[in-house]
């Protein structure tokens, strides 16, 4: 089993991003950003105020809740890209690269309001994510492999099935039992994340 971090993206229990958007993407682990979406990530972020490029990892870390880390080498090349198209401009304040968005940046934002909207949205699932998992401590971490093996079971359950929508449904009643026995342990303790 490969070793990780769960803050830090790598996940320790195989193909599967945990979390409310989605658990699966097509036989790989799902990322967080689709394509070119770090991009506009980024240009939604300056349209808040100048960073510099760690400002804007620690902003999209906080936003997903710690589920996702952006690396420099994701953030930094992507800057240099939106720079050379005149999308943001770079200014060395007090030692450092402080990133702006021009008024082009500004532009290319406003043509899709959805795709921010969209991403925002999503780190809010995340983040609600990455609390409860935080809010388990280490004990819950023990409970990845077992999830882990239970989505990928009804997966291939689910495949197994074809078209034959009972065939999803039998599946999705399992889990809607399984959840409701889990939410009966401890019942008074319950804490709503």
């Amino acid at each position: 089993m490969a070793k990780g971090n769960w803050t830090s993206g790598s996940w320790p229990w195989g193909g599967f991003a945990f979390g409310p958007a989605r658990f699966f993407e097509a036989g790989r682990r799902a990322r967080f950003f689709e394509t070119g979406e770090i991009r506009i990530a980024i240009l939604s972020l300056l349209s808040e105020g100048p960073k510099h490029g760690y400002q804007l990892m620690k902003e999209m870390e906080e936003r997903s809740g710690g589920v996702y880390r952006a690396s420099a080498g994701s953030v930094y090349p992507t800057l240099q890209l939106l720079e050379d198209e005149g999308l943001i401009e770079c200014i060395q304040e007090g030692g450092r690269r402080v990133y702006h968005l021009t008024d082009a940046g500004r532009a290319e934002l406003a043509r899709d309001p959805d795709t921010v909207r969209r991403i925002w949205e999503r780190a809010e699932h995340y983040e609600s994510w990455g609390e409860c998992v935080a809010s388990a401590g280490p004990l819950g971490m023990t409970l990845f492999a077992p999830l882990s093996d239970l989505a990928r079971a009804s997966f291939r359950a689910v495949v197994r099935a074809g078209s034959r929508p009972e065939g999803a449904e039998w599946v999705r009643q399992i889990l809607e039992r399984a959840r409701h026995e889990v939410d009966q342990v401890y019942p008074g303790k319950k804490k709503e994340v």
